[in-house]
């Protein structure tokens, strides 16, 4: 009891001390707590089929930010990662018999390699011109898929996968947990110094090179980091459909994981996530307006988008919270003085 008091003692002090003190912890926290506690209150399978969807594509919006987001190389092709996973992961278990829990880490790999291939070749292009060059990338690969359809299953892709679990309820809990394992994870690597380097070569490579920092080794960290989340999101994806086929890789993918990163805010990995979780069941709300679906879904992204040019969840966080001048500390908006420095807030 001794032991087990001094660790409730020690996390009830954290709470206390660094999630109580900012408006954003706590709707962090509360998001966390609602997930996990949300099939206490409803365990129906389309409710609870769209959330695993959510879970999801949330890793997929997270890792790209992580890698477009913080170091700045624009990613249009970002459905490579998610189709190699996918697929990867698929092949293995259809051939191998290899389970989810191990087809899907493989998956991830294979998107790592995925990553290495793209980030070699465009490690010299900056702006439109990488942009355009990863946007070729699933089409490369689509075009492959179609013309070893014996081994993919073309435009049929390959179906007839291992569940990811045995009920819906399983479901749920193993992508809910990896996606906020995984997100959180993404948001300590940027907030290590690894992701205060990537943050650099965002802002200006060249210092950065001029520092004496090696901006290829971390740029192709970037790819390769960024690949593995994105592929353990197509296994995912790939196990709770059980089907990998090629609208995994279709250009649509890729630009919605950008509106998706945009409409949340870049640079923040919980704007991506906390914008899936808005706009993917919304999306499906739509449904019963087929007509009006996607003109309704462009109207709330572009209207957001004017009025909230860094995006949404940035924008609420100013609102509630502001930076201290002189330690960057962050504290609640009602303060009149800095929480760790006592400098006056303006």
């Amino acid at each position: 009891m001794g032991i087990l008091g001094f660790y409730l003692r020690k996390l009830f002090n954290i709470v206390k001390r660094e999630m109580l003190v900012l408006p954003s912890r706590i709707v962090v926290g509360l998001f966390f707590l609602v997930l996990l506690l949300l099939p206490v209150v409803t365990q129906d399978p389309y409710v609870l089929r769209i959330l695993v969807l959510t879970s999801i594509f949330a890793i997929l919006a997270a890792s790209w930010d992580l890698l477009s987001g913080f170091t700045g190389q624009m990613n249009f092709g970002h459905a490579l990662f998610f189709g190699v996973g996918a697929y990867t992961a698929a092949l293995l278990n259809l051939h191998a018999h290899i389970p989810p829990w191990g087809s899907i880490p493989l998956g991830g790999l294979g998107a790592v390699l995925a990553g290495l291939i793209i980030g070699i070749p465009c490690l010299r292009l900056r702006g439109t011109y990488l942009a355009l060059t990863t946007l070729a990338f699933p089409i490369i690969l689509m075009g492959i898929v179609f013309a070893f359809s014996n081994i993919t299953g073309g435009e049929l892709g390959v179906s007839g996968l291992s569940r990811l679990s045995g009920s819906r309820l399983s479901d749920y809990y193993i992508t809910v947990v990896v996606m906020l394992g995984l997100c959180t994870i993404m948001w300590k690597i940027t907030d290590s110094n690894t992701g205060i380097i990537f943050h650099a070569i965002r802002e200006d490579e060249v210092a950065v090179r001029a520092a004496g920092i090696n901006t290829t080794r971390y740029k192709l960290l970037a790819f390769c980091l960024s690949g593995f989340f994105a592929g353990i999101s197509g296994g995912l994806y790939a196990h709770f459909m059980r089907i990998a086929g090629p609208s995994t890789l279709e250009v649509s993918m890729s630009f919605t994981v950008v509106i998706w990163a945009i409409f949340g805010g870049i640079v923040t990995i919980y704007g991506p996530v906390g914008a899936v979780f808005i706009l993917f069941p919304l999306l499906e709300f739509f449904r019963f307006w087929p007509e009006y679906r996607m003109l309704m879904f462009a109207v709330i992204v572009l209207l957001t988008l004017l009025y909230m040019p860094d995006g949404l969840f940035p924008w609420l966080r100013d609102k509630v919270e502001t930076e201290c001048p002189r330690c960057k500390i962050r504290n609640v908006a009602t303060r009149k003085t800095c929480r760790v420095c006592t400098a006056p807030l303006d």
